[in-house]
């Protein structure tokens, strides 16, 4: 099984993905989201972007389960009563569209993975601001909940449309990253299900997700560490401005062939 997985790709790409995980889990470890975008931006270089989503799944179940952690059970209780709307329709469409990236041409996946890297990660480093009013929350939950979970079942990735989600509600900083833990969490468990229905993540590709929960795991403690030492804010742009690159390199591949 093992030999299967390493059959996948040269040894260079192997240690280039391991790499990339560690950074990601850096990341992610350090502002609380980006691992699937740092993940998927930078083995869709050099991996078949299938292969690239299903070496997502198992570190970001993980990386979830641990932001998750630093809460409590109740605190978490509460986030999921106060938004249980938005993480059904998230978790739901998750399952749903998952189903549907074997069929997607890798051309258009390509485009289908870097589009939405570059736009999100634009909207958040240009500072656009969304406001719900009170009125539309709930309307807001199911239409915002319907778009997330559609783009994290095609990339694995639905961290950014809930961070500007909230940041439109006006949710508290910390209320903010317990949210996102949970949403985070829920959904993961959801793109796991997805794709093991799927078959992006099978006895071939699995094992190579599970090895990349090593470099993830040991890049989210040194997140967790350099997080209270490093500016955030100056951290996040540079990932911002990294990830708009290498989306747009995904989406020149989509592109030009």
């Amino acid at each position: 099984m093992l030999q299967d997985t390493l059959d996948l790709m040269p040894l260079w790409a192997f240690v280039a993905a391991f790499g990339v995980t560690l950074v990601a889990g850096f990341v992610k470890g350090a502002i609380g989201f980006a691992m699937p975008l740092v993940m998927i931006s930078g083995l869709s270089i050099f991996l078949d972007p299938l292969v690239a989503v299903a070496c997502i799944v198992l570190p970001i179940v993980m990386s979830n389960i641990l932001q998750v952690m630093r809460f409590s059970w109740s605190q978490a209780g509460e986030a999921v009563r106060e938004f249980w709307r938005y993480i059904l329709i998230v978790c739901v469409m998750i399952v749903i569209v998952a189903q549907f990236v074997t069929l997607i041409p890798t051309q258009i996946l390509y485009l289908v993975l870097g589009v939405p890297v570059v736009v999100l990660s634009l909207i958040q480093l240009l500072g656009v601001r969304f406001r719900i009013a009170p009125a539309w929350r709930i309307a807001s939950e199911w239409i915002v909940g319907f778009v997330s979970g559609a783009i994290g079942g095609l990339t694995g990735t639905w961290g950014p449309p809930t961070v500007l989600y909230l940041i439109a509600l006006e949710t508290p900083k910390t209320k903010q990253l317990l949210v996102q833990g949970v949403v985070y969490g829920l959904g993961s468990v959801s793109l796991l299900a997805g794709h093991l229905q799927s078959g992006v993540l099978n006895t071939v590709t699995m094992p190579l997700s599970a090895v990349l929960l090593i470099p993830a795991f040991l890049g989210m403690q040194v997140g967790f560490w350099m997080s209270d030492r490093l500016n955030p804010e100056v951290f996040r742009r540079v990932t911002l401005i990294v990830l708009v690159i290498a989306g747009a390199n995904l989406v020149r591949r989509g592109l030009t062939g």
